[in-house]
């Protein structure tokens, strides 16, 4: 192996000095320029001593006049700009030879890459076969990365699905509350995306999740159309709409909703079980009026198995609701039979 963990390198392209990390298979390593860690490939760095050594004239050049400090002219340093577009999952491959000398992948390094000016709230989840099997809240500053963590390429031929929820790190009353991203792939294509990566030499497979975080809708005042004069009620705090556009200023809906109460609210403990029930129904009733104002077609909720009170009182609403068509409570592999699906018809 021609570097090791400490070697100082220096990156060819652009002659910036780092440091190996990382060995991630005989053609790559992880290295660090300037507190940046990325991948490379072994000819694309060089140790730094090798370049000094060419770059240094064999016959002395003849000295030039002294330039003394002040006879120097100021140069305006240029700063690139940060380039912002969007919010990437980044897969990196860790390299292994097999038993026949091929090089295969071993497993993947997951990375959230944030390329925008904003810094989130998010909530990630993997799930294989619907089944969640790793999930991590955290925080991710402007034009940073973000370890996940690593996936066994094995693994990803059970229908993988990298789930997340964004969020603003700083509230802003244009934007929305709060946005999902999803990347799902399967077998087939991922074997397909790994080959097109080594045919076009790229370090990693990306995918980009969000382009920009999603703007709260505008607030158009009703009397601009109807000329009704409504400056009183708009004047007491009360937010005027015009009807035909009502859709745009809600909320958004959530296909899957999930009534645990450690997912509702995190200070629970000291609830009582009527308490908590009540909390639950509670958040039902908020995500059944969105899933209706949207006029989605289904409606997941995950109740879980228990005692199978909050089932039977939602069951029981379900019953007097006009919009709804069917629903059911089956087996289903992501959550057993701790979920009722409800479809609805308008």
């Amino acid at each position: 192996m021609k570097y090791q963990v400490g070697d100082k390198i220096i990156v060819l392209h652009s002659h910036d000095e780092g440091e190996v990390i990382e060995i991630m298979n005989e053609k790559m390593v992880l290295i660090e320029v300037r507190g940046v860690k990325f991948p490379a490939y072994m000819d694309q760095i060089d140790f730094p001593y090798f370049h000094r050594f060419s770059k240094q004239k064999l016959v002395p050049e003849k000295t030039a006049p002294k330039t003394y400090i002040d006879q120097v002219p100021k140069e305006k340093i240029k700063q690139q700009p940060k380039v912002a577009d969007g919010i990437w999952l980044s897969l990196i491959p860790k390299f292994a030879t097999d038993m026949f000398g091929d090089e295969v992948v071993e497993s993947f390094k997951v990375y959230l890459i944030n390329r925008t000016d904003a810094g989130y709230r998010f909530l990630y989840k993997i799930n294989f076969l619907g089944n969640t099997d790793f999930e991590l809240t955290n925080e991710i500053l402007p034009h940073k990365d973000f370890y996940l963590h690593d996936v066994l390429f094995e693994n990803l031929n059970d229908n993988p699905s990298f789930e997340f929820e964004f969020s603003l790190k700083v509230p802003d009353k244009k934007k929305a509350d709060f946005c999902e991203a999803n990347y799902k792939i399967r077998a087939k294509q991922m074997f397909k995306r790994i080959e097109e990566m080594k045919e076009k030499n790229e370090p990693a497979i990306n995918h980009k999740l969000l382009e920009t975080f999603p703007d709260r809708p505008f607030e158009e005042k009703a009397e601009k159309r109807s000329g009704l004069d409504l400056s009183k009620l708009a004047g007491k705090g009360f937010k005027i709409y015009d009807a035909k556009e009502a859709r745009q200023h809600i909320a958004p809906g959530r296909s899957v909703v999930d009534l645990h109460i450690e997912k509702i609210m995190d200070d629970w403990k000291g609830l009582n079980n009527f308490e908590i029930l009540t909390l639950q129904l509670k958040e039902f009733e908020k995500y059944y009026d969105l899933a209706i104002a949207h006029r989605q077609p289904n409606l997941i909720v995950i109740h879980g198995v228990g005692k199978g009170r909050l089932k039977e009182e939602i069951h029981d609403l379900l019953k007097t609701k006009k919009e709804v068509k069917n629903f059911f409570n089956q087996y289903d592999p992501r959550f057993g039979y701790g979920a009722t699906e409800i479809l609805f018809h308008y």
